[in-house]
């Protein structure tokens, strides 16, 4: 039966086709059939159909499961469909027709709406904003009504078994039906199901995947931890996508204290306002040294006047080189806040949580005013904080649970108003990490307003064009690096995102850096296997196409590498000036200072496509074997800050930099080493140096701000000499 009914259908489908595998539109009514006619079997077969036309088959649900990828059309118009879930394999779906079913509610219209994540077109008319609202404001404040039972009536067993679970479960999904109440009553049904689901996805959140089923999400997070990194950022389950504005923190405590060799980039790489009575902090003091730390003071409190930090002497034979390079007098800066803003579940006693990026709000393009400067974005473990480094207040939070973010990046785009109002520019947030998925908020109407799907492994570095704020870079661990197009937004906050192209990649990237003066040209990556660069200018061709790297970029400490040493591993890169690029390997010891203009023009091997760098000068650093630790440049003021795994910053204040300054192997000294400022929790210890991941500074250096492997983000002022 099976055989006549595919022969049929072959013969009726025009055009005419060979295998069901090659049919991209169905309407069974023209061909006489039904539904019901067809094996599912049959059904999983027509991987190319694109348009399905499944008017009056008198269907009351779809096969269960039935993945058919290329569908973008479905038409179930004149049916008796009762149950719409059977629908949502059907991801890929963007229109579809639901009209004469007297069965289907506006609750049933909703649940599709979230089902089919790109559905826009509903019954012929355009459901993107209502969908958007569903999919994030609406989850989100259900979100935040479903942790708040949580945190009053439940908590988890111990021990942790599958039995008791079960029971817990059973208990948190009823109640939360019961309790959470919001929207019209209208659309109660929906309600409660979207809430079983979020309690669903909460609860599954807060306990080690090993003690829960896996889903495809998790199957492909679990392969993204062991291909690509180890216990650093060790991975937790997968949970929902939507982002939950709640200072609730996601459970993980599995973590070291030091990050040493075990760094998740060493094989391939290692939304609610918050007031400052929910953030804590920790109390600083001068004292430089004591015991390892249990638990810090809760509350907001101002720095105590520690010590701002102790300037490394210059030794005479540096001397010369020195006074080329930095400025005797270092600029004065002493730490002000200490902030655990990003703690699970609000702990203080939370010192595990990784933080992982940092970056300051660029100003208004089109006024220059409104103190962007001051505001600073860091994520680390499944939150994301927009932080004011004067009052230290935590001005924005978003969170997701299972998430665990990596990368962020601000950006300006356009947002149009509506009617004949002119756009006006607005500054967005950019945010990626484990799940794959880039999500866009627009911090200052608290909007997390979408996502796409960038990759299906883990996003380790994410990079805005400066010069065109809506080209978006993203790098990830299946060795990519992708350049999207994601526009602008209008004023309900609809916005459309497309692939522009694709760079191959011998390693994970760690770092984009695009050149000031031409960030549309080239691109230069850091990566585990070195430093490259791509042409990325877009062209006539199809711009989505993949291309190969343009040259590699060597250094001179390449030459001493033996079994026991590899500097190829490029952790730090960052443009001081138009044309000086800072870049580092942790094994080495120092940061080279090169030129990109002269390293460039060089004529690359034929064979190896490597050039090697033209070195302007080389900076004294730590001696670590801590991958990954934080370098960043502050162009207006030439200023360069590197972390190291003690929690001190070493800084540079490089200027008058000549041509042939280097000389190997009489690196220069720091202009200043800022010690770690020592936290102190009241009557309980201080808190040892960490590792600092990442560093940030505002155009004009009022603010440094650094962010550590244990849960502390430290804001640094700048203080004018008396």
């Amino acid at each position: 039966m099976e055989k006549i009914t595919e022969k049929l259908l072959l013969e009726k489908c025009s055009p005419k086709t060979n295998k069901l595998e090659q049919i991209k539109t169905l309407n069974l009514s023209r061909l006489g059939l039904k539904l019901q006619d067809l094996p599912v079997r049959l059904l999983s077969r027509l991987r190319s159909l694109e348009r399905w036309d499944l008017s009056g088959n008198r269907l009351q649900e779809l096969p269960k499961n039935l993945e058919l990828p290329a569908l973008r059309y479905l038409d179930l118009s004149d049916n008796q469909m009762e149950d719409v879930t059977t629908l949502e394999s059907l991801s890929c779906l963007e229109e579809l027709k639901m009209e004469d079913n007297l069965y289907i509610t506006v609750s049933d219209n909703y649940k599709l709406m979230v089902l089919l994540p790109n559905l826009r077109i509903y019954n012929g008319k355009d459901i993107t904003t209502t969908a958007n609202h569903l999919r994030y404001v609406y989850s989100e404040n259900l979100r935040t009504r479903i942790i708040a039972v949580w945190e009053k009536s439940f908590c988890l067993p111990d021990p942790i078994t599958a039995e008791k679970m079960s029971t817990l479960e059973t208990d948190f999904v009823n109640t939360a039906r019961q309790q959470v109440k919001f929207g019209p009553s209208s659309v109660s049904d929906f309600t409660k199901w979207r809430v079983e689901i979020i309690a669903k996805d909460y609860l599954c959140s807060l306990t080690d995947p090993k003690e829960e089923p896996e889903s495809t999400e998790s199957a492909d997070t679990k392969e993204n931890c062991e291909a690509s990194r180890s216990t650093k950022r060790k991975q937790t389950a997968s949970e929902m996508d939507s982002i939950s504005l709640t200072p609730r923190k996601k459970l993980r405590a599995d973590l070291p204290a030091s990050p040493a060799e075990d760094s998740p980039r060493k094989p391939s790489l290692r939304l609610k306002p918050q007031t400052p009575t929910q953030t804590n902090t920790v109390r600083m003091s001068p004292r430089k040294a004591g015991p390892p730390p249990s638990a810090p003071a809760r509350g907001q409190a101002r720095a105590e006047t520690p010590r701002g930090g102790s300037k490394v002497r210059q030794s005479k034979e540096d001397g010369a080189v020195t006074k080329s390079c930095t400025k005797t007098q270092a600029m004065r800066l002493k730490p002000l806040h200490i902030l655990q803003c990003h703690s699970k579940q609000d702990s203080s006693e939370d010192f595990s949580t990784q933080l992982w990026a940092c970056a300051f709000q660029p100003l208004p393009d089109s006024t220059g005013a409104g103190g962007g400067s001051r505001l600073v974005a860091t994520c680390g473990g499944d939150s994301l904080c927009v932080i004011d480094c004067e009052t230290g207040m935590v001005m924005k939070k978003y969170k997701v649970p299972g998430e665990e973010f990596f990368s962020l990046a601000w950006s300006t785009v356009l947002m149009s108003r509506g009617g004949k109002a002119s756009a006006q520019h607005c500054s967005i947030l950019a945010a990626g990490g484990k799940r794959g998925l880039v999500k866009l908020i627009h911090p200052r109407n608290n909007v997390a307003y979408g996502e796409f799907r960038a990759s299906r492994k883990s996003l380790s570095v994410l990079r805005f064009n400066h010069q065109q704020g809506n080209f978006l870079f993203t790098g990830s661990y299946d060795n990519k690096i992708v350049m999207w197009d994601i526009g602008g937004v209008d004023s309900q906050y609809n916005f459309k995102v497309v692939q522009l192209l694709a760079l191959e990649l011998g390693a994970t990237p760690l770092h984009i850096c695009l050149p000031p003066s031409a960030p549309s040209a080239h691109l230069l990556t850091a990566c585990e296997d070195g430093l490259h660069c791509y042409n990325t200018q877009l062209g006539t061709s199809a711009a989505a196409k993949s291309r190969s790297k343009e040259m590699e970029i060597t250094f001179p400490i390449y030459k001493k590498e033996d079994k026991d040493h590899d500097y190829h591993t490029i952790d730090g890169l960052s443009f001081l000036t138009d044309d000086i690029v800072a870049s580092k390997n942790y094994l080495h010891g120092s940061i080279y200072l090169w030129s990109w203009s002269r390293t460039k023009a060089q004529r690359p091997d034929k064979k190896s496509r490597a050039v090697c760098a033209v070195v302007l000068a080389e900076l004294q650093w730590t001696n670590t074997e801590i991958p990954y630790l934080a370098l960043n440049t502050c162009p207006g003021q030439a200023y360069i800050v590197c972390g190291d795994d003690r929690g001190r910053l070493w800084t540079y204040h490089v200027t008058d930099l000549q041509k042939n300054t280097f000389q190997s192997g009489k690196p220069i000294q720091p202009t200043e080493v800022l010690e770690w400022p020592t936290p102190e929790r009241k009557g309980l210890g201080r808190v040892e140096g960490p590792s600092i991941n990442s560093v940030a500074m505002d155009p004009e250096l009022r603010y440094l701000v650094a962010l550590s492997d244990k849960n502390m983000v430290i804001v640094w002022r700048r203080e004018d000499s008396s």
